[in-house]
């Protein structure tokens, strides 16, 4: 199972959360570490330590009111370890984004590999240029519209 995992499959694993807390880039890191169930493999401080210095190096928004914190190597030493958590904030967040548009939608990725992490920035990015996607995001979809869609997409493109 060396095989990067598609982003439905990784959204399956990492979850969606609705009206997440946090008012500040820090705010909302420490509540994602907090709050959202990480493999026993990985630590949560590590984690955090992580996140928090790659975001420190630059800002993690790619424009659109969405951001993509994320370590900057892989902490996960398992495929099965892998994760994204697509998080709705509660309030807009200034990420420092290029656009100047805050931030209310987050993709929390964890990956065990380089090769993983790139595709998964990828799909999402892919994704992210898609306006029915960005509809389902703006309108925060249930779970299962939004992986439903995702997973779809993904099965066309290996079709």
């Amino acid at each position: 199972m060396n095989k990067p995992m598609d982003l439905g499959e990784l959204l399956e694993r990492g979850g969606v959360y609705y009206e997440f807390p946090g008012n500040t880039v820090q705010g909302v890191l420490d509540a994602l570490v907090e709050s959202i169930p990480i493999p026993p493999a990985i630590q949560a401080q590590d984690l955090l330590l992580a996140v928090k210095e790659r975001e420190a190096l630059m800002s993690t928004s790619i424009g659109e009111g969405i951001a993509l914190p994320h370590p900057r190597n892989p902490l996960a030493t398992k495929i099965e370890d892998e994760f994204v958590a697509l998080v709705f904030l509660k309030n807009q967040v200034d990420w420092k984004a290029m656009d100047a548009i805050p931030v209310d939608t987050l993709f929390f990725i964890v990956s065990s590999s380089a090769k993983s992490h790139l595709k998964t920035l990828s799909s999402i990015s892919f994704f992210c240029k898609e306006e029915a996607f960005l509809k389902l995001l703006a309108s925060r979809a249930s779970k299962d519209n939004l992986i439903k869609y995702i997973k779809d997409t993904e099965q066309k493109w290996e079709g």
